[in-house]
């Protein structure tokens, strides 16, 4: 007879892990597969969501995917079950009962204690092969799923959630739209599945309408024209990257005493070199732009001023001074701001700096960047000139001493050699802690910044 301890070696849960630095939570954004799908260890079943990235989870063993826990969209704690997989597809699972082993053991008992480990608190799916449990199966398999929430309650001392109405995503999305609870939806889909029109013909007494047009739960007459919820408001519900970023600016600005210096540059000669620099043989296939060359002017800053590359050390009452500068890049991304890194980027020449400069951007674009990228930074950039911006007053990212913001370049009129002419001019803003940076460091940095970006050569006589 197959015992307990055979079947939860048979069932595997694959549980969100913490992808990140003592990350508490993810969203999943995708599922790669379903239940009946067959995946081998390493093969990337789904996208999740951190407060700092979206990343792809790889399963770590081979098998049949019995069950997806979560529907798209759904934030689950880390540590939480989210697909259960059938480690040994093809064996039966313990019998109801065996009259000559145990004649009185009624065979409703037997079976949920051993499929207990399988899908705590999901349920029973009638076959590997299928989706979801079947609406109306025979009442054999319905007796043993209720038997399993009574002995997983007994185990457990807990009662397990309702089941989940069944819903496609953009099912969930009218119905959330409209204000209307699925599960207070009878479904007349396939399988149980909610459909739009279960959800229309729920609102329907409410207020009827003609079509599928979403209706409004005033007495008074339906608007002409269609209105989904508040026309006058849009609620976007705060998580993943963005709720991490506001957390940590919100921090930041009221933790470290902020400073910001600005000076307005003569990049003329920067620009000249940036055009020179796209047909040098050694830069070929290289991305180049201004970016790069005032990455290379923040770094050589540094190399000649090193305090500010620094944080403060709140706990042990310690200014820690990083001997090491990982480059950090602000990016825009659809899931919000974003700020990976360029590790060790103080030891790498100008085209390693250029293809590394790519790399992050490319990465960032894709919505790969991984939390590891964005750990671990000690200064950074962000280029508001490339929204047309003049320059702004930078938040620190946490943890850092300094920030650079660099404007918009622009032709300008200019005092160049005694006489005004068109130059290209951009304005450059630091914003620096003032626990660890003072006015005259702060204002050394920036100066540096500026003079290299004004004659590139100091990046050879100072580099």
């Amino acid at each position: 007879m197959t015992t307990m301890t055979e079947n939860a070696a048979r069932y595997r849960e694959f549980k969100m892990p913490d992808v990140g630095e003592g990350l508490t939570e993810a969203e999943i954004l995708k599922w790669y597969v379903q239940p009946g799908d067959t995946v081998t260890d390493g093969q990337v079943v789904c996208e999740v969501e951190t407060a700092k990235a979206a990343v792809e989870l790889p399963i770590p063993y081979d098998g049949v995917v019995r069950s997806l826990h979560f529907e798209e969209g759904v934030t689950v704690d880390v540590g939480t079950s989210i697909i259960t997989v059938d480690v040994a597809p093809g064996t039966e699972d313990a019998p109801a009962a065996e009259p000559a082993a145990a004649p009185a053991e009624p065979a409703a008992e037997e079976e949920p204690k051993g499929r207990q480990p399988v899908l705590v608190g999901y349920g029973v799916s009638e076959a590997s092969t299928k989706r979801r449990p079947r609406k109306g199966a025979a009442v054999p398999e319905q007796a043993p799923a209720e038997a399993l929430r009574a002995v997983q309650t007994e185990l457990n001392g807990t009662v397990p959630a309702p089941a989940r109405p069944l819903a496609k995503p953009p099912v969930r999305k009218l119905a959330k739209d409209l204000g209307i609870d699925l599960a207070t939806v009878v479904p007349t889909g396939p399988d149980g599945i909610v459909t739009r029109e279960d959800v229309h013909a729920a609102v329907a007494p409410a207020a009827p309408v003609q079509g599928d047009a979403p209706v409004s739960r005033e007495t008074t007459p339906a608007p002409a024209a269609p209105v989904q919820g508040d026309a006058r408001e849009t609620r976007i519900p705060i998580k993943g990257v963005r709720k991490a970023t506001a957390q940590a600016m919100v921090g930041s600005a009221f933790t470290a005493p902020h400073v910001t210096e600005f000076v307005t540059v003569d990049v003329t000669r920067t620009m000249k070199l940036v055009e020179e620099l796209k047909g040098d043989k050694d830069m070929a296939g290289l991305r180049v732009n201004p970016l790069l060359l005032i990455a290379k002017a923040l770094l050589v800053a540094i190399k000649r001023n090193p305090d500010v590359n620094a944080s403060w050390d709140e706990a042990n009452q310690e200014i820690v001074l990083k001997h090491y500068v990982n480059l950090g890049i602000a990016a825009a991304t659809p899931r919000g701001l974003i700020v990976p890194n360029i590790k060790d980027a103080h030891d790498k020449t100008l085209p390693q700096l250029a293809q590394s400069l790519s790399e992050l951007v490319a990465t960032a674009r894709e919505g790969k960047t991984s939390p590891a990228a964005m750990s671990g930074g000690t200064v950074t950039i962000t280029n508001v000139g490339v929204f047309g911006v003049d320059t702004g007053t930078p938040i620190l990212n946490p943890g850092e001493a300094a920030i650079l913001a660099v404007g918009a370049i622009k032709l300008q009129p200019w005092v160049h050699k005694g006489k005004v002419k068109p130059r290209q001019v951009t304005t450059l803003a630091l914003s620096f802690d003032h626990r660890l940076v003072d006015g005259e460091l702060g204002s050394k940095v920036l100066a540096d910044v500026a003079a290299v970006l004004e004659q590139p050569k100091r990046l050879i006589t100072w580099a």
